[in-house]
């Protein structure tokens, strides 16, 4: 079973999300990150992200080990919602790892492609990460899957957690 049947899920309207992804698809000028140039040289909302990043998919890629799952866990707000166009949708935190655990842990891990990470800071709130991921099974190393992803992170004082994953484009990674 692959990533596309991670998440199975029910109708909830996405007007915020279409929103936001026609901000980040337009490229708006407060973009930070590489796309098509180099990032800045000195980029903290950048740095930031990708290392939240790092770490919520080093946990993830490797939750099939004792607290990882749990550690993934803590990178995500309760009340989560995760889209993922041939999966569906997911309402909540315990919902979402219910199924990472299920069809993820062991099977697959994630990788970021290099170069198309962009960050939008959201003003009084946190960022959008944005970019492309691909998925590597562990039993044959072949990386077939490939998706984009746009990622909408929430400082609240200092923490830092996902409060919606938008997971699409799957395709075979050519």
């Amino acid at each position: 079973m692959g990533f596309s049947e991670v998440l199975p899920g029910t109708k909830k309207s996405i007007g915020l999300f279409a929103a936001l992804l026609a901000v980040a698809a337009a490229g708006a000028s407060f973009a930070s990150g590489p796309g098509s140039a180099a990032k800045p040289a000195a980029d903290p909302l950048f740095d930031t992200v990708l290392a939240l990043d790092t770490a919520a998919f080093e946990a993830f890629n490797t939750c099939d080990q004792p607290g990882q799952l749990l550690k993934h866990a803590g990178y995500f707000a309760p009340d989560v919602e995760f889209y993922h166009d041939t999966g569906g949708v997911t309402w909540s935190r315990q919902e979402m790892l219910a199924n990472t655990g299920k069809y993820v842990c062991g099977h697959f891990r994630r990788e970021l492609v290099p170069g198309t990470l962009q960050v939008y800071p959201i003003k009084d709130f946190g960022a959008i990460e944005q970019g492309t991921h691909r998925f590597c099974q562990f039993d044959s190393g072949k990386c077939e899957g490939i998706a984009d992803f746009l990622i909408v992170w929430n400082n609240n004082n200092g923490k830092w957690q996902i409060t919606r994953v938008l997971s699409y484009g799957h395709r075979e990674n050519k």
